[in-house]
């Protein structure tokens, strides 16, 4: 099979709000629920879905995400602004979609509009104006199941609560004397700043970010995919305060991400300079990538 099965990337994002039809809905629960408790949502899945999370599975390991990191997280792909970026990310067009027609732009613009209505913060706006933007890991050749996915973390034993946990016994980390322990590599309460998760845009767009955002904003960016701890409540041993008390707002962020899309098309041009105002408040001219 290959290794982009999904029609598109937003395929993705729709399993998602199938799973989790409720904005702002959290399965974060006591971790000794038992796993029949939980909702299946592997029921009438698309096939082209269901075979994304298979290669998904299989290829992140804790050496394929180290080996990522070390390749990407040096930014030295490029030096560009923010909306230099989000018209670079528009290169990126799923011709096999039939569903819509919007471009990456209309897309970002939808989520920080929608957040901009409700009166949040500046940053929080700008945020879900630039969350999307790692997923330019597809346009320097990186297949979708590298970019895009509910992370889960690696070095450990994997959680059943991860959606199609059953494709992880094919991961070659599954059966690690030490990757399939409780706490694996890492230490019980050390916090996910220092747990590695499978390698995707969320990883990429926080580093890219990190020196320019408040932290509420960064747990945003890097853990919004990170569903199986924020949604299921999985991974618990290794969260700490900080953890803790970003959660709500990783929450919060989610209902955003998955419930602005519509096909409503913003006006790009007449929303063009307040976005560069708020991103000059934030980000310097050009950053790295």
């Amino acid at each position: 099979m290959s290794d982009n099965p999904l029609q598109s990337l937003d395929e993705w994002e729709e399993d998602l709000k199938a799973r989790y039809p409720v904005a702002g809905e959290s399965m974060f629960t006591d971790k000794d629920k038992p796993k029949d408790a939980f909702r299946n949502y592997t029921a009438d899945v698309r096939p082209g879905v269901k075979e994304f999370y298979r290669v998904n599975h299989i290829g992140q390991t804790l050496d394929f995400v180290k080996a990522k990191k070390a390749e990407y997280l040096g930014l030295n792909r490029m030096e560009m602004g923010i909306w230099e970026a989000m018209e670079y990310l528009n290169q990126l067009v799923d011709d096999s979609d039939p569903d819509t027609d919007l471009s990456q732009i209309q897309h970002l613009l939808q989520t920080s509009e929608r957040i901009r209505e409700e009166g949040h913060p500046r940053w929080f706006i700008l945020t879900g104006l630039i969350h999307d933007l790692g997923k330019i890991l597809c346009l320097w050749g990186e297949p979708q199941w590298a970019v895009v996915g509910d992370t889960f973390a690696v070095g450990c034993k994997h959680s059943e609560r991860v959606v199609f946990s059953e494709f992880l016994a094919l991961n070659a980390d599954h059966d690690d004397p030490v990757y399939s322990t409780e706490l694996g590599v890492y230490e019980r309460g050390c916090g996910f700043e220092n747990v590695h998760l499978s390698w995707g845009h969320d990883e990429y767009i926080y580093h890219v970010a990190k020196d320019y955002l408040p932290q509420e904003s960064l747990a945003m960016l890097r853990y919004h995919s990170f569903y199986p701890w924020h949604r299921e409540g999985a991974y618990r041993q290794f969260e700490n305060d900080h953890d803790r008390a970003m959660l709500p707002w990783v929450l919060k962020f989610n209902e955003f991400d998955l419930y602005s899309k519509s096909d409503t098309k913003p006006d790009v041009d007449a929303l063009r300079p307040f976005y560069e105002e708020l991103i000059a408040e934030f980000f310097p001219a050009k950053i790295r990538w």
